[in-house]
Formats: structure tokens, sequence, C-alpha cells
């Protein structure tokens, strides 16, 4: 993608560009990762399929009972006034043998009906005394049985490629006998933190500097993902040391994701870094918190810098960077954030001109409907919001909210898996 023909304007004037725009121009030229493996079906929770799967088989295989009752021809009913004899018992894995007319079959969930059968009543409608039942006479004919290959059909697909494999996908293509799938390799995600004032947990901090907290959320969303890690530590604020990080991750990973050093100060080296080793295809949102996102390529390699301020990067990441991991790993389809309308908890007078992502969490208001309240700091560096929300609402630039009204929700839970 040629930055002249992507966004221009947030790359170097005063336009800031809308998120879910800048989020469509990210993905549209990304592919996912060429490499693909076969692995045990059991093995595939969370990979990408890149191969469709099919039905090896019908599923149902074979006419069987819904529930546990008994099995019978719905014609004997009329001459014996629902009184049958019960001839034989079918448990699940076992087979009966042809219904003699004038009998029954107990049954059980899953187990197949025995030829001459058309028809299961549930066992709490009858009444049993040794080896007769009497069958209720208004129960349809036909009721209560799975037909053979109504769910599946032999050479059905029934998982697509581009798949994200949940417990559901992996559980279905066991059901119809598949063994081994094949998908995308685990994508490998360069990690870098920009600044000298970064110092790891358990040393001392010195005068001005801070723990380096993006580090750990960075790769705890990473690997949320199922990535692999290539961790390149704190960079150095030198032009040198950014160019080397940026180097490696290039050469060693399919995407690079930064924290700090875009914006730009004296000491924000990673931008101008990115654009003499590759391009700069936009760079500064209308969101809050999170305005200097870059996004480019160091030589062939997908780039994304989020602002060093940890609210800023952990809204971008759910936002803009996981669909851009969920593309390269190869998921297909619409990867742009859900939201859903609640009811705001909060008045908000202020409204920002950008766009803005609060920190929101669900609670029960006072009529027992459920509403959305927001964390009381709007402060990009108030790390403790993340960990007290549930979700983020999206504010509209210069809209005024107020208690009552609607706004959109996005829950942590789709922004995170």
């Amino acid at each position: 993608m040629n930055p002249q023909d992507c966004c221009p304007p947030s790359a170097g004037g005063t336009h800031l560009l809308p998120w879910r725009q800048a989020l469509d121009l990210m993905l549209a030229p990304l592919e996912p990762v060429g490499d693909t493996e076969a692995v045990p079906t059991a093995a595939g929770l969370g990979r990408v399929l890149a191969a469709p799967v099919s039905s090896t088989i019908e599923v149902p295989g074979w006419d069987n009972s819904a529930m546990d009752g008994y099995a019978y021809r719905h014609a004997d009913l009329a001459a014996t006034g629902g009184r049958l004899r019960v001839a034989q018992r079918i448990p699940a894995g076992a087979t009966g043998v042809p219904l003699a007319p004038g009998t029954a079959a107990r049954i059980f969930t899953g187990a197949p009906i025995p030829p001459g059968a058309d028809t299961v009543v549930m066992q709490e409608v009858c009444q049993a005394s040794g080896d007769q039942v009497q069958i209720p006479l208004d129960v349809p004919a036909g009721s209560n049985i799975r037909r053979a290959g109504e769910d599946i059909r032999a050479g059905r697909q029934v998982l697509a490629a581009g798949t994200r494999l949940g417990p559901q996908h992996l559980g279905l293509a066991a059901a119809v006998g598949v063994g081994e799938l094949r998908v995308y390799r685990r994508l490998r995600v360069a990690v870098l933190a920009s600044g000298d004032e970064l110092v790891m947990p358990g040393q001392p901090l010195g005068p001005g500097q801070i723990y380096n907290s993006n580090r750990f959320t960075l790769r705890g969303l990473l690997q949320g993902l199922g990535c692999e890690i290539l961790d390149l530590g704190i960079v150095a604020d030198s032009r040198e040391a950014t160019l080397a990080a940026l180097r490696r991750g290039a050469r060693e990973a399919d995407l690079i994701v930064a924290s700090g050093g875009v914006s730009v100060g004296e000491e924000d080296h990673l931008k101008p870094a990115v654009e003499e080793l590759g391009h700069l295809d936009l760079w500064r949102l209308a969101i809050r918190p999170g305005k200097p996102v870059a996004y480019g390529r160091v030589e062939h390699t997908p780039f994304f810098g989020s602002p060093g301020n940890p609210v800023s990067l952990f809204v971008t990441f759910c936002l803009l960077a996981r669909p851009l991991v969920l593309r390269r790993q190869g998921v297909s389809g619409d990867l742009q954030p859900w939201s859903y309308p609640l009811r705001a908890g909060f008045d908000w007078p202020k409204p920002d001109k950008r766009t803005e992502f609060h920190r929101a969490r669900l609670q029960r208001g006072a009529d027992g409907e459920p509403e959305v309240t927001v964390f009381p700091s709007r402060s990009s560096a108030a790390l403790s919001s993340v960990a007290w929300a549930d979700g983020l609402v999206e504010l509209p630039a210069g809209r005024v909210i107020r208690r009552g009204e609607m706004v959109p929700y996005l829950p942590l839970a789709t922004l995170l898996g």
C-alpha cells in the first residue's frame, strides 16, 4: 500500500482520520502468513483454519431417538387402545431387532430406531406395568425421531477456511470424523517498548523512572490471541537503538507492535525510524485516548505503534491492533469491533473534539434494567481504569450525553478473545 494512496492527511497534516476508516485502510492490504501445518483436532483451539473442513459422514448416521421413551408403530395404537407389549430394550450403542406388530421397544436417547417403528414417545407420559406400556393416543406419528443426515450430509462443508477455532468448532470437526486440521502457523509478533524512563518490575526505580507495565499488557494481549512473541525489550531513546530493534523485528517476525515513541517529541524515534526503513501509511487518529497511532511497514513487515500511555496502548490494541493480528493469522470476514446500545448511567457534559473510548462497567440500574457507568478519571495514564472496566463506551465527538440516553458499549470479552 502506497501512503499517498492511503491517507496522506493523517500522515502529515492536521486532519485526524476516523478510527473505523483507519482500520479498513490497515486491513485492506494485509494477508495471512503463508505457511500452514497440520495439527490434531484436539490441538486446534485458537488456531485459524487454512483449508475448509467437510464431513466424512452423515450426522446423525441413522434414525435415532431424541429422548428416553418407547419406540412403536403408530398404526398399532388404534387396534390396541395404546396398550403395547414391551418386547425389547435398546440402549445407546446397541441396535434393536425389527419391531413385531403390537409391540414397543424401550429406547434411550441416541439409540437407533428399530425397523418397523415410526414414532417415539417420552417415558414421562407413559404408564409402564411389567412388560406392558400404556401410550397416549395423541402423540403425532413421527415424533421424537432424529432422522439420518438431518443435521449434516456427507461431503458438506462444515467449517470454512479463515475460521478461528473455538471449542464448538473442534467438537464439530470431531463429530464429522475429522482427526486432523490444516491451520496457519502461529503468528510471530515482535514487541518493543521505547523509553529511557522504563524499568522492569523488581528493580529499584531511579528519579523519573516508571515500571514497564506496557510490556506485560502487550504480551498478555498477544498471548490471548495465540501469538508467539519475540520480545525486543526496552529500546533506548536513540536513533541507532530504534533502527536496530526494528530491523530485527522485520527480519524475525510477521508483525511488529511497539509502545511509545510515535509522537513528535525530540526523543520519539520510532516514527522517523519506520519511515527510514520502510513507510508510514497513517499516523494520528481522531480518537481519545490514542491519537498518535502509527501504522506502516518496516521493510516488508507490518508495523503498529501505539502511544506509550498504558490506557492508550490498551484501547488502541483492542480497536486496531487486534483486528490486524487476526487478519494476519488468517481470520476472514468482518473484523470491525462490535458494539451494543446500552443505557448510560452517567452524564457526559464536556465531550471531546475526538471520538472518545471511556472505560465502562455494566451495572443494574434503579429500575433493574442494565446500564453502563464510566470510570471517574479520563486520564490515559490511569491503568487502574482498565482493570476496573468490563468494556468501553464509544462517545461521539462533540456530543453531550445525558443519563438515560443510549450509548455504544463494547464488551472487553469480545475485544480480548
